[in-house]
């Protein structure tokens, strides 16, 4: 094992942000409400308590996309199979079919050779801060921790995020083609993260991916008690981190009850809303994922024990150190584990790690391991700390075949973000986004040639056309830009 700094701080921000980094949709036409129309219906359900439950949409569209099948290559499919002289179609952006040199290619699809070469999905990081934390950073863009006030459920990651930064270049490089971007931990509610299609955009509303839900970041252990510790301010400790958690629960459940009697009884003006408990209440309803910063197996037991007081459902631990210790419960509760491999030691917390740590979540029946980067360059060799986790599992006697570990950085990492319907796998019908890996993406050699987003190229190594680079490198040395690669920088 190795010591590692904590992801996502710079060296001037260390004492916080060790704490801290750790298809379109569009507005519905406002109702009409007459003597016909029931209060029930004046607000939309979902996101309850809002009167537009989607006011910053999805503005995505894609990248220029053709009909192609990939042949030759050994395809992992993310979901356990694997074929050797594999055929991968793909028509309209979606995948049409997936299996051995029999599979039909349909008349018109252009052919990829991939000859010696590995296919998979695209690779999904359900832990990232680009964008809000971008690099190389400067302190007047460090925007992931609004670090005001242990609650801050109000925050949205999405208002922060910069799609300039070029770290999303430099993950696309390394075939990244979804992340979940999320506030930092030095909250006890850190605010709502937003998952993205890792494509060039002017907007984050152009990356930002439709209809995939929002995430609450909270974190347990000692960055909160840390923060508001040092400002003698609660909590200061473990006992003030729980009953701050349960105090918020409880004024989001009051919360909810008020604007449930107002749309039952329909008397009088409906409640005022208010921006924190709404995000709360959506995860007590169910529309908003929990996503738990939290290392210890102890720690996860109470925030489980904490989910069953107030009747809603984590979705994901991450860093989850220890999740190993836990793995039965953590399968049994349907909790994902999101981790590094060799990221350990750099505050108490993190002390008792093992690098099989994923592989023995793995191990489970039921269990959801996933690794995730939390830092702008891991996110560009994903498939080497999962790579990492794989022979630390078989070395304990696991036997672990390549075509499952895949499915750590893609449809588990899809599952931990309620996206596992649409992406995270090669299976019909799914968003075809794929990586043509020069190698075994578990080798240390391999690199990532070609990366399709909905079936558009959104990366080719050997093409400088499909090289794009953010408005923030245009002009730097050493960047040799053509007219394709400053046009699609500008998508």
């Amino acid at each position: 094992m190795r010591l590692r700094r904590l992801g996502g701080a710079s060296l001037a921000a260390i004492a916080v942000l060790a704490l801290g980094a750790c298809a379109t949709t569009g507005s519905a036409d406002a109702q009409t409400e007459t003597a016909e129309t029931p209060r029930s219906r004046a607000l939309p359900t979902g996101l309850d308590y809002a009167a537009n439950p989607d006011p910053y949409p999805s503005t995505y569209r894609g990248l220029p996309r053709e009909n192609f099948a990939i042949v030759g290559g050994t395809v992992l499919d993310g979901a356990g199979r694997k074929f050797e002289n594999g055929v991968v179609v793909v028509t309209d952006g979606r995948v049409a079919a997936v299996g051995d040199a029999s599979t039909a290619i349909p008349a018109g699809h252009r052919t990829v050779q991939a000859n010696g070469r590995f296919v998979t999905p695209g690779i999904i990081d359900v832990h990232s801060h680009l964008g809000v934390y971008p690099s190389p950073g400067v302190q007047g863009m460090s925007d992931g921790n609004e670090a005001t006030s242990p609650n801050t459920a109000q925050v949205w990651a999405e208002h922060s995020l910069w799609p300039q930064d070029p770290g999303f270049n430099a993950a696309r490089a390394g075939g990244v083609t979804t992340l979940q971007i999320l506030p930092g931990s030095a909250n006890l509610f850190g605010g709502r993260g937003v998952t993205v299609r890792n494509v060039p955009s002017v907007t984050m509303q152009g990356m930002k991916m439709p209809d995939a839900p929002y995430g609450l970041k909270m974190a347990c252990g000692e960055n909160p008690s840390r923060v508001y510790g040092s400002r003698n301010q609660s909590p200061a400790t473990g006992m003030g981190n729980m009953a701050g958690y349960r105090a918020a629960f409880i004024a989001a459940q009051d919360y909810r009850a008020k604007w449930d009697k107002w749309r039952a009884d329909g008397e009088g003006s409906p409640p005022t809303r208010n921006l924190q408990n709404e995000t709360i209440a959506g995860v007590l309803d169910g529309s908003i994922l929990v996503q738990n910063h939290c290392y210890r197996a102890d720690e996860m037991a109470m925030m489980i024990d904490l989910s069953k007081e107030f009747g809603f459902r984590i979705t994901a631990f991450h860093h989850a150190i220890e999740a190993y210790k836990l793995a039965p419960q953590l399968a049994r509760e349907g909790i994902c584990a999101d981790m590094w491999t060799g990221w350990w030691g750099f505050k108490m917390e993190a002390l008792d790690a093992v690098e099989a740590n994923a592989a023995l979540v793995d191990a489970q029946p039921g269990g959801c391991a996933v690794i995730h980067s939390d830092d702008a360059e891991l996110t560009q060799r994903l498939n080497q700390e999962a790579a990492a986790a794989l022979a630390a599992g078989r070395r304990i006697g696991l036997t672990i075949p390549e075509e499952r570990a895949i499915s750590w950085i893609t449809l588990n990492a899809a599952r931990s973000l309620g996206i596992a319907d649409q992406t995270g796998s090669l299976e019909n019908g799914k968003r075809a986004d794929v990586v043509i890996w020069s190698a075994d993406p578990f080798s240390i050699y391999a690199r990532a040639d070609q990366v399709f987003i909905d079936g558009g190229l959104a990366f080719d190594r050997m093409n400088p056309a499909y090289q794009p680079v953010s408005d923030f490198e245009l002009g730097q040395p050493g960047y040799g830009l053509s007219a394709a690669n400053v046009q699609q920088g500008a998508r």
